[in-house]
């Protein structure tokens, strides 16, 4: 398909996000945030903003201790037990915190209402470096006494041995990766009901409903079957939306408390930026590296530091995803990293852009460039001698790569770039004293995460492997009606679920209805359903096919009975233009709306043969994972690999210091391509978000935990004025452990990232700047080259 289905309702106006759904009785909130990072709650005086006409109810933080529980913690012990509630209680831990939350008839009265609001505050110390966080100078959560919320050592193959053989060893002291986020075109949003019969209605833009329920339901008390969740369109994702349930509970409390009347809280764009969520931020120190005299790494150990802001959250979950790639796309061994998270005076952090698997995928680029540089060998080449050679391939912590060719991609990426032309062209122009260089980027990024991974941080997880359930059935007029439990946010899903199904049956796609949107009532979610980590084209659409499988198999069975025919000489196609069954002579025929008939509407009397079959099936697909060996941290974390290979050409203004980007390349292995023109926006979009990372987009927060860059003045978000012409290529390896050789794919943000960090290093190599950071603004790069 050239366009995508669900674009003829979203370009004409007519799709359904929150804010479009309007209820006369519906109240509006708004938040009164902390305007600290860290501080003591001395006083809240609302009566002011209650007094104020259309105001319906106010909540405090104390009234949310009183109604609610804590929010269950991943993290072990000590850690999980944090006090993280939706509210800040008796004191705030990152600015932007909420405080007061006001439900008034308008969202003008509810804005008015929180100005009148006084709030005494007694400021507290911050502390906002991680690494300092793990020395206690300032204690987050003085229950715990620990900013450390996880650490580990995880170590795989011979580390030492390697290290005592080595030809050569090189110390890295600091690398860093920054924090950042995702700004979709629509925030958070959510619009929430409490029945007076205490059932919770949530209509809202999450991403990962299932995960969300567990964290939602028991604050409240309430069973998660009494919680209703849905959603329809959503304005983008990345990530970013699982982060939602916090404000989901704040509107659920309001909500009871206003007499079950709707609540609807849309953020704000300043809101988003401060208080939503971020991305990890990740210090690499003390790293050492093994090689042998031909630059292939024989050993890696080193020191990690995670910055999970406030409150754990989501985390430390990133603590152990990261090791999905532990060697990257490059066949280590040996490897030992000491990991370690702490809490800090900043905005929690989320899944974002390729949760936590980025930071690590840039660590391993930066130190494999590094490398290259101090051994005198260039980039292309001591990539092709640490490549992974071949496919499946197994991790020395029991990942399995499941197909690729990373040397086949970089040489493409090459061709594309115009590698060899810009090797001369960039000697000429430094020659003029022009600072130019070029750089690789290779990301590997997994797909259906294997969540029994979370039981290497914590033993009592309750989640293991993933799954996802689907349901077709034959509707009245023969067409084919799909659910699924994934939340698309853009990805094109009932595009390509209805190129896939028709594909399958012989028909076209206009015969195939995706239902939009997902809803814990349609019974086609799992705790696992949503749209995350790639997964789409492998759990979902497996799952659509096996529901397809069961409905291709009744309707055989009920058109061999009506034709009277054997089941196997029967298959599927248009016939007049409509759904059918077809003998292979083609002189037998029963549409599929005839065949729908016969076991749903014509009943009476309906044969024995066929009473069993309602042409409405559901199937859960379930990928092949085992629980992870916890203590040796050893499994297969994720079952497939998509990759791509960036490169990139920039030029730094010697004046400006602005960096311009010459030219770009960016090639894509996502297995089995279903759909091109998809598949290229997602590349395209992926490359968008990286460059925007690398170069533009950074949240930067002063030494009392103050966000310097709370608004689109100060955290510039990549638009299409500032990118480059993308030379997109595309190489297909099929997966051999999906039915339809599909990988998954979108989540390449960290490619960008590391070839604009390995271009920029060329470019100022010769000044002797070494680039050390994952974003480099033009006042960065001033600062570095007068440091020198």
């Amino acid at each position: 398909m050239k366009s995508r289905k669900e674009d003829h309702r979203l370009v004409r106006g007519q799709g359904l996000f929150v804010d479009d759904e309007q209820s006369p009785r519906q109240l509006h909130v708004r938040l009164v945030r902390s305007p600290y990072a860290h501080a003591k709650i001395q006083s809240i005086d609302v009566a002011a903003a209650r007094a104020l006409e259309g105001v319906v109810c106010i909540m405090t933080g104390d009234e949310v201790a009183a109604l609610t529980k804590p929010f269950p913690q991943m993290a072990p012990a000590p850690a999980n037990e944090i006090r993280d509630y939706c509210m800040a209680i008796d004191r705030v831990r990152f600015q932007g915190e909420p405080v007061v939350a006001i439900a008034a008839e308008t969202p003008e009265i509810a804005a008015d209402a929180a100005e009148l609001v006084r709030v005494t505050y007694v400021p507290l110390d911050a502390v906002v470096d991680a690494v300092v966080a793990l020395e206690n100078p300032v204690v987050l959560h003085e229950n715990i006494g620990t900013n450390q919320v996880f650490s580990d050592v995880f170590e795989w193959g011979e580390v030492d041995e390697a290290f005592e053989s080595a030809d050569h060893v090189i110390a890295i002291d600091r690398l860093h990766f920054h924090r950042f986020s995702s700004t979709p075109l629509e925030p958070f949003a959510t619009l929430v009901t409490w029945e007076a019969d205490g059932r919770l209605d949530i209509f809202c833009n999450i991403s990962q409903p299932g995960v969300a329920m567990k964290f939602l339901a028991p604050p409240l008390g309430l069973s998660p079957d009494l919680v209703r969740l849905r959603t329809h369109d959503i304005g983008g994702g990345f990530g970013i939306k699982q982060n939602l349930y916090p404000y989901i509970l704040i509107c659920a409390l309001l909500s009871r408390q206003a007499g079950h009347r709707p609540v609807k809280w849309i953020e704000t764009r300043s809101e988003h930026l401060q208080a939503s969520a971020h991305g990890n931020e990740r210090t690499f120190l003390d790293t050492e590296v093994a090689l042998d005299k031909d630059g292939v790494i024989q050993a890696i150990r080193s020191t990690h530091v995670d910055d999970c802001g406030a409150y754990p959250r989501y985390e430390p979950l990133g603590c152990v995803i990261w090791s999905q790639v532990v060697p990257g796309p490059y066949r280590l061994q040996n490897i030992r990293i000491k990991m370690s998270q702490s809490v800090t005076n900043k905005c929690p952090v989320g899944p974002n852009r390729g949760f936590s698997r980025m930071q690590h995928i840039w660590f391993l680029e930066r130190v494999i460039d590094i490398c290259g540089r101090k051994l005198g060998i260039d980039p292309d080449v001591i990539r092709l001698r640490n490549y992974v050679p071949s496919f499946p391939w197994t991790t020395p912590n029991g990942c399995i790569y499941d197909s690729g060719d990373y040397p086949a991609m970089l040489a493409l990426a090459k061709e594309l770039v115009g590698w060899d032309a810009w090797q001369q062209k960039i000697k000429a122009l430094r020659a003029e004293g022009r600072l130019v260089g070029i750089g690789i980027g290779t990301t590997l990024d997994s797909g259906t995460n294997n969540f029994g991974q979370s039981r290497i941080i914590n033993p009592g997880s309750p989640l293991t492997g993933n799954s996802e359930i689907a349901n077709v059935r034959v509707g009245v007029d023969g067409r084919l009606i799909v659910s699924v439990g994934s939340v698309p946010q853009g990805q094109g899903h009932e595009t390509v679920a209805s190129q896939v199904v028709a594909e399958e049956m012989g028909i076209t796609p206009d015969w195939v209805s995706v239902q939009v949107g997902f809803d814990t009532e349609r019974n086609t979610f799992t705790s696992h359903s949503g749209t995350y980590a790639s997964q789409f084209a492998v759990t979902s659409l497996g799952a659509i096919h096996g529901a397809l499988e069961l409905v291709k198999r009744e309707l055989r069975r009920i058109a061999a009975f009506h034709l009277g025919v054997e089941v196997a000489s029967l298959g599927f196609g248009l016939c007049d233009g409509v759904p059918a069954v077809l003998d292979k002579t083609g002189t037998k025929r029963a549409t599929f709306a005839e065949l729908a008939a016969m076991v749903n509407t014509r009943t009476a009397g309906i044969s024995p043969e066929i009473a069993d079959l309602s042409l409405n099936c559901r199937y859960v697909y379930r990928p092949p994972f085992q629980v992870p060996d916890t203590q040796r941290k050893y499994g297969n974390l994720t079952l497939t690999y998509a990759a791509q290979c960036h490169i990139a050409v920039l030029e730094v203004d010697r004046q400006t210091h602005n960096i311009h980007i010459l030219d770009y390349a960016a090639v894509d292995d996502c297995g089995k391509v279903i759909s091109h023109t998809i598949v290229k926006g997602q590349v395209l979009g992926a490359a968008a978000h990286g460059i925007g990372a690398a170069l533009l987009e950074s949240f930067k927060y002063d030494e009392y935990g103050n966000l310097l860059t709370s608004t689109f003045s100060d955290y510039c978000p990549i638009t299409i004025m500032n990118m480059p012409k993308i030379k997109y290529g595309n190489y297909e390896s099929p997966s051999p452990f999906t039915y339809n050789g599909a990988k998954g794919m979108g989540e390449g943000g960290g490619g960008p990232l590391h070839a604009l960090s390995a271009a920029l290093q060329d470019a100022v190599f010769d000044a002797g700047v070494v680039i050390s950071d994952s974003h480099y603004a033009p006042s960065d790069l001033f600062e570095a080259l007068q440091a020198i």
